[in-house]
């Protein structure tokens, strides 16, 4: 069974960082390994987890390719996302792994630094990385060579519940990139929130659950910090930056401006607390929009996510990539630059309510099938993400660094650990992870 946009977020945020992607059963199509239409009785097996509107948008673009490439297959196994991970570990340990499958920015790393993705750079069409904005192509680099292509990204914007807004004076938010709240406004609207709220209510809630602590980092990039120098693997945390965001987010804990369950390790959702009217606002990818559509029954919108030193964004979403053992190499390298072709990456974004990374898509816009005036918001939030902050989220050793993340910040938001305790055992843990 398919996972809702609302359970699909839950499986996604507690699921332990995996070593790879994939699965099988499922469905089957056509297709060919020449993009001219040459024959070739080839066949891809494509393994992937989604939704039914990211399902249907896929097989609307392998119906597409093969009937330009006729006499090859596209094999598409959809699994369930809670089993995704250890399908893949078992696959690839016993040479049985797909052709492709998708996998998420930031376990790309981990299988691309143990060579199990293809090297594409050799396959690849002169000027393909032209077609994405530079920090989607840094985030299917490894050693400068793309192991993967961009076919999609996500990233976290403010939802907020109007009526609760309002019944704190405030009837306004931001509607633009430079108008976006700074820290220190941010904290004004959740202070006076709180003064507005019931002892039971809360200002917000940050979406920081399990391996979703990688949005955590955007507080980091907004103080213009890193937490790994451009080797990707000399810990870079303890600094002024890394400091000012622990201590910024610690204090949402201590000044009751988040619920106590709304920490890392919790086992609630920051989306569940928010649905159910507990917090004013809460951050969220864009991916929840349809199911928020649907089933909630209060007047919602959207704003910017906050800056401080600079905008900063989690750079979410999944790459497609091609696993080092395919027999088809060319044939795969071929459906990897189809399903990023303007049509397809545009039917399958506006579908699914995720965000292209094309850049020209980025340009002209695309518009989400549910709550289309939320598109621009989404789109221009994905644009503060910098190459620099998705290339080290695709760290070969972030899946261990994710660990660390977990483990240090559920210390210092709710086991009353010290900023300064913190920012040590985030570094040594970093550079124990990276062997740094």
């Amino acid at each position: 069974m398919m996972p809702t946009r609302r359970n699909f977020l839950s499986l996604a945020a507690l699921t332990a960082a995996p070593v790879g992607l994939a699965g099988c059963g499922g469905f089957s199509q056509q297709q060919t390994s020449e993009p001219s239409g040459s024959q070739s009785n080839e066949t891809l097996t494509f393994t992937t987890w989604g939704t039914d509107n990211e399902l249907a948008a896929l097989r609307k673009t392998i119906e597409r390719f093969e009937a330009t490439n006729s006499g090859a297959t596209i094999e598409l196994n959809a699994v369930p996302y809670e089993q995704m991970f250890t399908n893949i570990d078992a696959q690839l340990q016993s040479n049985t792994a797909p052709d492709i499958f998708r996998v998420p920015y930031y376990t790309f790393g981990s299988y691309a630094g143990q060579g199990q993705l293809l090297d594409l750079k050799p396959l690849l069409s002169d000027g393909f990385s032209d077609r994405f904005t530079p920090q989607a192509w840094a985030a299917v680099q490894n050693e400068n060579s793309p192991f993967g292509v961009p076919h999609h990204t996500d990233t976290s914007a403010i939802l907020y519940n109007k009526a609760m807004f309002d019944a704190a004076g405030i009837t306004s938010v931001p509607t633009t990139l430079e108008e976006a709240w700074t820290w220190e406004e941010l904290e004004q609207v959740a202070l006076q929130l709180r003064e507005s709220l019931p002892a039971s209510k809360y200002p917000m809630a940050y979406n920081w659950q399990g391996n979703g602590v990688t949005r955590w980092l955007s507080w980091l990039f907004q103080a213009d910090g890193r937490f790994l120098e451009e080797d990707l693997v000399t810990p870079a945390i303890d600094s002024d930056a890394g400091r000012a965001a622990v201590e910024f987010t610690s204090s949402f804990f201590n000044r009751d401006l988040v619920p106590q369950n709304d920490s890392v390790k919790s086992t609630t959702y920051a989306s569940d607390i928010w649905y159910s009217e507990t917090v004013a606002m809460t951050w969220a990818g864009a991916f929840l929009i349809p199911d928020a559509a649907s089933t909630l029954d209060f007047e919602w919108g959207a704003t910017y996510a906050p800056r401080n030193v600079r905008g900063g964004s989690d750079f979410g979403g999944n790459a497609l990539v091609a696993t080092a053992g395919t027999r088809t190499p060319e044939l795969a390298a071929s459906f990897l630059e189809f399903v990023t072709e303007e049509e397809s990456m545009r039917d399958f974004c506006e579908a699914a309510s995720l965000l292209p990374t094309r850049q020209d898509l980025v340009e002209s816009g695309i518009t989400f099938a549910d709550r289309p005036e939320l598109s621009e918001i989404f789109i221009n939030q994905a644009s503060v993400v910098q190459p620099s902050d998705s290339g080290q989220v695709a760290s070969p050793n972030m899946s261990a660094i994710i660990t660390v993340l977990k483990d240090q910040l559920e210390q210092a938001f709710v086991g009353g650990q010290s900023v300064e305790d913190t920012i040590t055992g985030l570094s040594d843990g970093i550079a124990q992870a990276t062997g740094g």
